[in-house]
């Protein structure tokens, strides 16, 4: 089997763990996305202690925790999934930078909602963070659930005619699940640029936009997966990353395309992202920013 890409068009998954309840969640939903794909499930734990000074003994006890770490991930995924062929990898450097060496050009990063290393008063954990900033494939944010909810659906938040990339995502992720795709196209009551951004024809102008980008995606996602349910919703909402938190309550994943507001120098997220990544009561995937179709950040 391909490590890298598979029958689906879909990279591999990689899985970051720690032994936190955040990071167990998300062994398990990547897991079950690894025999969705039918491709292997790569396990990474990092150690973090490649420019530390340590003596052999502290060396060697840091790895064999890191090892039964990685063989106890493992075990839990065999009870799970049998047929899943799993690869475990333990390395010295940071959690993002294992991670997305282990990723490579097309695998898809998994990661909880918040690791060991967070304060407990974060919304978002610090590798996750990093991890979306930076964004060169696809990553995948896991909160910790007792029972996630199967709400039969996948979730794509589409912005405009740029998040091709990001809705065909979407649509390869509902057709795995063989369940139906949602487009939800929200915009704010004021612009991002202030009321001096409307459009000459005013909010009547402004509205026939917003549907105009709405259908054009919708019209190609139909041409190019014409067996896929789909529907597609604009709606106008004070907060746009609030009417798409609402939204995530009935999906099983929130697809999302990585943008950030310009001027801004370095990975950063944009507002509207970094809600969804903090508050959105599914698994939320971020496309990255990078590419054709993928969203512009300027």
């Amino acid at each position: 089997m391909d490590t890298t890409r598979n029958r689906t068009g879909l990279g591999r998954v990689v899985v970051g763990v720690d032994g936190s309840p955040s990071a167990r969640a998300a062994l398990t939903w990547a897991a079950r996305e690894a025999v969705l794909r039918g491709s292997g499930l790569c396990v990474v734990h990092a150690t973090d202690t490649s420019a530390l000074y340590l003596s052999e003994a502290e060396g060697d006890r840091i790895q064999r925790a890191g090892l039964e770490l990685l063989d106890t991930a493992a075990a839990t995924v065999a009870a799970l999934h049998p047929e899943l062929t799993v690869v475990t990898e333990l390395d010295t450097g940071t959690a993002p930078r294992a991670l997305r060496a282990a990723a490579a050009l097309s695998g898809t990063i998994v990661v909880g909602h918040r690791g060991l290393g967070g304060f407990s008063s974060l919304l978002l954990g610090s590798v996750g963070l990093e991890l979306a900033a930076g964004a060169t494939t696809p990553v995948v944010v896991v909160r910790e659930a007792a029972e996630p909810p199967e709400a039969g659906a996948v979730l794509a938040a589409v912005r405009d005619a740029d998040d091709l990339g990001c809705a065909r995502a979407a649509a390869r992720e509902a057709l795995l699940r063989k369940v139906p795709l949602r487009l939800l196209h929200v915009w704010g009551t004021i612009p991002a640029g202030g009321v001096r951004a409307l459009l000459p024809g005013g909010p009547e102008e402004a509205a026939h936009a917003h549907v105009r980008a709405l259908s054009e995606v919708t019209e190609r996602l139909r041409e190019e997966f014409p067996e896929l349910g789909l529907d597609a919703d604009g709606e106008k909402d004070h907060s746009v990353a609030g009417a798409l938190v609402e939204a995530s309550r009935h999906a099983d994943l929130l697809v999302t395309g990585g943008r950030r507001a310009p001027g801004y120098l370095g990975p950063t997220l944009g507002r509207t992202t970094l809600g969804l990544l903090q508050h959105a009561h599914c698994p939320v995937q971020l496309i990255p920013r990078q590419g054709a179709g993928h969203g512009s950040t300027a």
